[in-house]
């Protein structure tokens, strides 16, 4: 949590500097059974909510959160948020008023809480992100040192299911053309994409589906976001 919210809140200028921040926790992830927390001691005693700790203006606040939680329901371990998170409340939690309900009527903060649901429909239907979370055979490394785009490419497998790659782009820069290598070459679904319009982004993304061929397939990469491709065959 610690590396991770420290990674999140650097402008993304800085982040190609900080690229162990988010693949060092990977050294250890498969000696010890993990839940991820974005815990409660987070967002109090001043510190802020987890969208105000975000770095860049308001709509990339929003990005930045929306592809730190795809980020995380894609790693290994349990997941945790904590009240108010799973929109984007832009207060700190306090127990002494009710959570800020009334921002579900901006898109932006409905947005996330759509990503939120999704997030964990599909995480609970693919055995492929949750089944081998402590065990080393169950991830793979597809891009682990492009530090000066700030990507990160990871897939989660497990025995009988269909492989799901992970794919973050932690700059404001879209990658239009971004060749990532894949152990399968076929139809590979664009499954969640935490740009869509849906969700408050920006639209971009790869129409559904990407192609791979000889190894690899030339994928968008939108902005400040994490997508996750299903391979169909």
């Amino acid at each position: 949590m610690h590396d991770t919210l420290r990674y999140m809140t650097r402008e993304p200028v800085h982040r190609k500097w900080h690229h162990n921040d988010i693949t060092f926790g990977l050294m250890y992830a498969f000696s010890e059974n993990f839940v991820l927390p974005l815990s409660h001691d987070e967002v109090v005693h001043g510190k802020g909510s987890l969208l105000t700790k975000m770095s860049g203006d308001d709509w990339q606040k929003f990005a930045n959160l929306r592809a730190y939680y795809a980020l995380m329901w894609g790693y290994p371990g349990k997941k945790l948020l904590f009240m108010g998170q799973e929109f984007a409340q832009r207060r700190e939690w306090s127990e002494e008023r009710a959570l800020d309900w009334e921002l579900l009527g901006s898109h932006m903060h409905d947005g996330v809480r759509a990503l939120v649901r999704d997030l964990n429909n599909f995480y609970r239907s693919r055995p492929s992100l949750h089944a081998r979370d402590c065990e080393g055979e169950g991830f793979e490394w597809l891009v682990a040192n492009d530090s000066g785009a700030s990507v990160f490419a990871w897939l989660r497998k497990a025995p009988g299911q269909k492989p799901i790659a992970v794919v973050s782009n932690m700059t404001p820069a879209s990658h239009p053309h971004y060749r990532l290598p894949l152990p399968h070459d076929g139809i590979w679904r664009e499954a969640i994409n935490s740009d869509a319009d849906v969700y408050g982004g920006s639209g971009k993304g790869n129409l559904g589906k990407v192609v791979a061929e000889g190894g690899g397939a030339n994928i968008v990469l939108p902005p400040l976001a994490t997508i996750m491709l299903e391979f169909e065959g």
